[in-house]
């Protein structure tokens, strides 16, 4: 069965412009994002969605110097430029990152993939409470053309998944529960303002390896309540 990852990335960002391309250790924060999800096993393509903005024309430069698979498409619908991405390569399944979160876990990103393939559901649903940033999601191809047929509020064109969560009952699904060492929903391990970047600057510079385990960074975190207070203050964007 084949299965993709599609990263939602682009430059414009309200509280922290062209924070994906900003410098992250020895490299850039989309690098620490592609090479993490290499890294996630059962997976047969990792691509990247743009938008088709011009200052989005830096992050299809970026994808061809990095060789990473890339496609191009609608700013507000997100929703759509996903949809027109994965029927390019008509996989069975979609793995959803968002380019925010340079430390997604690619551990447990591959037993949710494992998962998935075992019980062959529509969705997964994370039933854990994670530190923001490490978390994906897995949704079924046929699933995700149910939703984008469905969809008609802006919320649900610009969050690609969130019809499945709100109309939980039209979806086939299965818990994934995470190791209890990620049980830390206090964490911010995400890149959204600068208190952010602040935050995972300073875990990028402790460790040498893009591929630290989440666990490692978690640990390395509750053991510097200092870098925590870096970004404690932020509020996530609701869903509007």
């Amino acid at each position: 069965m084949k299965t993709i990852i599609i990263i939602q990335a682009r430059m414009g960002s309200s509280r922290l412009p062209g924070k994906i391309l900003k410098p992250l250790g020895r490299v850039d924060s989309l690098t620490y994002v592609t090479e993490r999800c290499r890294k996630i096993h059962g997976v047969d393509e990792v691509i990247v969605a743009t938008s088709n903005l011009p200052q989005d024309d830096e992050v299809e430069a970026w994808c061809i110097e990095h060789n990473i698979a890339y496609y191009r498409g609608s700013e507000d619908d997100v929703l759509a430029r996903y949809m027109q991405c994965a029927h390019r390569y008509n996989p069975d399944y979609i793995m959803r990152v968002t380019s925010d979160c340079p430390f997604i876990d690619y551990e447990i990103a591959s037993e949710m993939v494992a998962l998935m393939k075992e019980h062959q559901v529509d969705i997964i649903d994370l039933a854990s409470d994670l530190p923001r940033g490490l978390a994906v999601e897995i949704i079924a191809y046929k699933a995700l053309q149910y939703i984008y047929e469905h969809s008609r509020e802006q919320r649900h064109r610009e969050h690609v998944t969130y019809y499945a969560y709100e109309y939980k009952e039209q979806f086939t699904r299965v818990d994934y529960i995470a190791p209890t060492n990620r049980h830390y929903s206090e964490l911010r391990i995400t890149l959204d303002t600068a208190e952010d970047y602040a935050l995972l600057s300073n875990v990028a510079d402790y460790f040498s390896a893009i591929d630290v385990s989440s666990s490692d960074v978690i640990q390395y975190l509750l053991a510097h309540p200092e870098v925590v207070q870096l970004n404690a203050h932020i509020e996530q964007k609701p869903v509007t």
